[in-house]
């Protein structure tokens, strides 16, 4: 190692994570430790996240998750460089237990403090993991967010299309819940469609061959409401079909838009050598998505990089890296930096949905 490691620490959602990453004598990315604890059995009985829920077991978990983290790691807080924490986009109660620890921790050791973009240490991740150059083109499907944003550089974020209702992971949660299936919604569709006929509900391609790079998934979660209202009583295998079609639907869609977004990519940057596609958040642990993703890729002359399911999801690795891309920039926070429950990585870019007092949420 280098010397400089940092702690990460991730409490946007219903993962309470801790990580430390640094870089080894090379100069690459390592990644020490990464502890993750899912909230998934809290919340399973209520079909979602309970913000309430999740900040109390955030509170719980968090001092043990961080102790563990640094035990995997081998290293002590004196061996630290800085520790950078997730301040948002979230649920705000959880956001707050993890900036503030985060804030404790920097202020006890004297240590410089990171508040990191929760969509930033997803579109980073690929140069976590595969040590990508600037500039790539990022696909960012999550629960909450869908968007395509060149990355440029470090801060430098331009999105060029994003969702004008629903992000694509949540409609994957809505089916899941309109079919009485358990949370979590998207693996337990992607788990039921396996033994389904994709091909028998004919369902929407939202925005399907429009110009524009956005998306758009409500009117796709719509008809799979009224085709299961037409089919019910609903058996096993109707469910099966509407997952497996609602799936096939989705990631025909998400096809479409990509491949125009990577016709304008190589537009843009004729010169790049090696351009590449990168996908980030948990929808693109999605075999389906993939497959899709693969086949515009290869079309357009692209590569793909899609990093380990385990750092698709939410983690704490993806916020330490974050940090210490930031730390080695000089762009350090003060200790009252505020969480932010919304946040958009690209805050040039006009809103597109819930435009508040809190802010643009897309």
């Amino acid at each position: 190692m280098n010397g400089t490691l940092i702690l990460g620490i991730e409490t946007s959602c219903d993962e309470t994570a801790a990580s430390i990453v640094g870089r080894d004598a090379s100069g690459a990315p390592a990644i020490l430790s990464n502890v993750v604890l899912s909230q998934v059995e809290e919340h399973a009985a209520f079909g979602g996240v309970v913000p309430e829920i999740a900040a109390r077991a955030h509170v719980e978990a968090l001092d043990g998750i961080v102790r563990a983290a640094m035990a995997d790691a081998n290293t002590g807080f004196g061996d630290l460089s800085a520790v950078a924490a997730t301040a948002g986009p979230g649920l705000v109660g959880g956001l707050i237990v993890g900036a503030m620890t985060g804030k404790a921790i920097a202020a006890a050791r004297g240590l410089p403090f990171i508040a990191v973009n929760h969509l930033e240490g997803h579109a980073l991740t690929p140069r976590l993991t595969d040590r990508l150059a600037y500039p790539y083109l990022l696909l960012l499907v999550s629960g909450g967010h869908s968007q395509i944003v060149l990355v440029r550089a470090l801060g430098d974020y331009e999105r060029w299309g994003t969702t004008i209702d629903d992000a694509l992971g949540e409609a994957f949660d809505k089916t899941a819940k309109l079919l009485r299936l358990p949370h979590p919604g998207g693996p337990n569709v992607e788990r039921t469609a396996e033994g389904g006929d994709p091909k028998r509900f004919a369902l929407p391609r939202p925005l399907k061959g429009e110009a524009r790079l956005d998306f758009s998934f409500s009117g796709l979660k719509t008809a799979v409401r009224l085709a299961a209202e037409a089919a019910s009583p609903l058996s096993s295998k109707d469910v099966a079909d509407l997952c497996a079609s609602f799936q096939a639907a989705a990631a025909d869609s998400l096809g479409d838009r990509i491949g125009r977004a990577l016709a304008r990519f190589r537009e843009s940057f004729p010169e790049l050598a090696d351009p590449v596609l990168a996908v980030a958040g948990g929808v693109a642990a999605n075999r389906t998505i993939r497959t899709a993703l693969e086949a515009e890729a290869a079309k357009a002359g692209v590569r793909l990089v899609a990093p380990p399911p385990a750092l698709c999801t939410d983690n704490a690795a993806m916020i330490a890296y974050a940090g210490l891309e930031r730390f080695e920039a000089g762009l350090l926070d003060g200790l009252d930096a505020p969480v932010r429950s919304r946040w958009p990585l690209d805050e040039k870019s006009q809103p597109m949905v819930g435009f508040g007092r809190r802010g643009a949420k897309a």
